[in-house]
This record gives C-alpha cells, sequence and structure tokens, in this order.
C-alpha cells in the first residue's frame, strides 16, 4: 500500500502561560507540492507512515473503554445531507483543492479550529492530501500530530559534547485523523474518519465536534445491565414504597460505580443467564473476568451457566469450569503429570469436609 503526497503544510504550534494565561500560536513553515515533497527530508520523516495509519486495526465497538484508535462517523440531523456538517466540509475542502496556495488557506483554517480546543499541546500540525494510486485518484487527508519531545539533546563538539534541541519532534509517537476511513484498501466511507491518539488524551474529540464515536463493548454491557437492574427492581417490589425503591437503586448504582465489586447473590442463575444471553447476542466474543482468592478466570460471557458455573462452598465459593482438554504454558509444573479425578469423587471429597467442619462447629 502506497500513497502518493500531492500537497502537505507543515506547522508549528506553541503554548505558553503567561500570568494565568495561556497563549496559543501556530507559524505555518511550508507548504510542498508532490515534487517538492520528494526532494524534502520531511519525505524521509513519513517514510511508511501513511500506510501504517490506514493499515492500523481499529473496531467499531472496541473492547476497552478509551482505545487510542477510533471510527468516527459524521453526524447529521434528520433530514439533512453529510454537507450539513462543518467537520465534513473541512475535510472535502481540503480533498478538493488542487493547488498550493488554496491548500494553504484550507489548511489554516483547519488549524485555527484545531486551536480553539482545551486539549491543545505544543508541537508539529501536519496535513497532507495523498491519493492511493494504485486505485483511484481520490485523495485521503491525513492530520499528524507530533508533540515536542523533552530533554532532546545532538551530539555537538570535543568541548561542548551535546546542544540541546529546542523543538524535537518523533515518528514514534503520531497521533493521526485519516479521512476517509478505509475499512479495506481500496473501499472508502465517505461519512467515517479513523483517529489514533494517546487512550487517554483527548487530541482530536475536542477538536471534531460533530463526529460521533460507537460505544465500546463495556458500555454497551454496562448500558443493558442497568437496564435489566432497572427491570428487576420494578418486578420484584411492583407495591414498595418510593423510598424502598430508591433505597435498592442507589446500591446497585453504588455496586456499578464501584472499580472493585463483589458477587452480589440477588440474582437466580436462570435471571443470570437470561440476562447473558441477550448481551451476547451483541457481539458472541465478550468476555467475562473475574478473580476467586487469588486465581484469575477468564472466558466467555456465552459459556456461563455451560461451561462455567459458580457455586457456594463452605464460607465461600467454588468455581467449576469445563472444557475438552488442558493447554499450559511452558514452564514445567508437577499438575501437568496428573491423572485426573471423576468429578464426582472430588465434589464428595468437598462436601465430606464440609460435614467435618460442620460437625466441629457443633
Amino acid at each position: 500500500m502506497r500513497f502518493n503526497v500531492q500537497h502537505l503544510s507543515f506547522f508549528v504550534i506553541q503554548v505558553e502561560s503567561r500570568e494565568g494565561q495561556t497563549i496559543k500560536n501556530y507559524k505555518h513553515y511550508q507548504t510542498l507540492d508532490s515534487e517538492e515533497y520528494m526532494d524534502s527530508e520531511i519525505s524521509k520523516f513519513l517514510d511508511g507512515e501513511f500506510a501504517r495509519t490506514a493499515k492500523r486495526k481499529v473496531e467499531k465497538n472496541p473492547n476497552t473503554e478509551q482505545p487510542p484508535t477510533k471510527i468516527g462517523r459524521f453526524i447529521v440531523e434528520p433530514g439533512h445531507e453529510l454537507d450539513s456538517n462543518p467537520n465534513y466540509n473541512l475535510f472535502t475542502r481540503l480533498r478538493l483543492v488542487d493547488n498550493k496556495e488554496d491548500y494553504k488557506n484550507a489548511c489554516d483554517d483547519l488549524i485555527r479550529s484545531y486551536l480553539d480546543t482545551s486539549s491543545v499541546r505544543g508541537g508539529a500540525l501536519i496535513i497532507i492530501q495523498a491519493v492511493l494510486s494504485t486505485h483511484s485518484d481520490d485523495p485521503f487527508i491525513f492530520v499528524l500530530k507530533c508533540d515536542f519531545e523533552q530533554k532532546i539533546a545532538r551530539i555537538s563538539d570535543e568541548r561542548n559534547l551535546v546542544s540541546q534541541v529546542e523543538m524535537a519532534i518523533n515518528a514514534r509517537n503520531i497521533k493521526s485523523i485519516q479521512y476517509p476511513y478505509m475499512p479495506e484498501e481500496g473501499i472508502i466511507e465517505e461519512w467515517e474518519l479513523k483517529i489514533h491518539q494517546s487512550s487517554h488524551a483527548r487530541y482530536f474529540e475536542d477538536f471534531l465536534k460533530f463526529v460521533t464515536y460507537e460505544q465500546s463493548i463495556p458500555e454497551i454491557v454496562n448500558e443493558h445491565v442497568m437496564e435489566f437492574v432497572q427491570t428487576y427492581v420494578e418486578t420484584k417490589w411492583p407495591d414498595a414504597s418510593q423510598e424502598e425503591r430508591h433505597q435498592e437503586e442507589r446500591e446497585l448504582e453504588l455496586w456499578a460505580a464501584s472499580d472493585k465489586r463483589n458477587l452480589q447473590e440477588k440474582w437466580e442463575p436462570e435471571q443470570v443467564v437470561e440476562a447473558a444471553e441477550r448481551i451476547v447476542e451483541i457481539k458472541p466474543e465478550i468476555e467475562i473476568k473475574f478473580k476467586l482468592g487469588e486465581t484469575f478466570i477468564k472466558g466467555f460471557l456465552a459459556d456461563y451457566g455451560d461451561k462455567i458455573h459458580l457455586t457456594k462452598l463452605r464460607d465461600g465459593y467454588a468455581v467449576i469450569i469445563e472444557g475438552d482438554a488442558f493447554t499450559f504454558d511452558k514452564s514445567y509444573s508437577p499438575v501437568e503429570l496428573l491423572q485426573p479425578e471423576s468429578f464426582r469423587t472430588v465434589s464428595e471429597r468437598l462436601l465430606q469436609t464440609q460435614n467435618e467442619l460442620d460437625g466441629d462447629d457443633v
């Protein structure tokens, strides 16, 4: 996959604090056409970056709440066309211009809009118009942001040893926007773009005010679980007072907001299986993860009630996991040499231990 650059504009953003105020400025360094780009040092710096950006894997419904790479979709009001979206118009203008001056002016509009966002940091902003010539002449727009690197030095001379580099940038941690999104090579989605940024940052989400993103899998699961919880409360206490219902809802909200949660022991197994089945319909590969004591267990939510079973044992709990075969990692352990006992033998021994403990308490 090779992109041919048609135009490139290079800007430097500087952010300063003066008397409690944040001052944001930018400077345009150069705009290049395709021939000038090929002969420039920036072409070596960005070599392969466009293909890496286009090939970077992304999911519409990611498995984590704040993934570094997301697919965004332009927002339009019902009955309105795509060109009613200001963000779409900004990128479309960049795609359509065919001379350096118009391209530089279009880039100026983008960077001024970018400076209005709260998460701006100093660095280089590079805006590129490029085509995937093996498939089409339709241009892509890449917006690449390189933050300034701290404490960068280069070898100087025998006397000074090193000299400080004021505005160093690195291609390793580039943040990027690609428009349009290309789900497969040569196929484009004009309603969608792809952003890549640090998972804790909002470099581009603040900038792209008229773009929306699909919910992550954890967000979808949480939303459905809370819907089930609401139904559960209404079903359990149809005639309860408002105060009783609100108390139960508050307890469940606190449970849902906790980072580490314990087993609530509120629902029957059949209710849990029913809720799990409805969530699994959304995405069959949804995982379930939990710790029992010091043991971490990870599996698929679809296997709950079928291959994964939770049960009470003595004053605690036990997990029963079914499978066709064990797989161990490279390190050896004597457990790998085991001739397993039958489930009946193990369960009877555990129950016998329970009875002995109960007898000691008498």
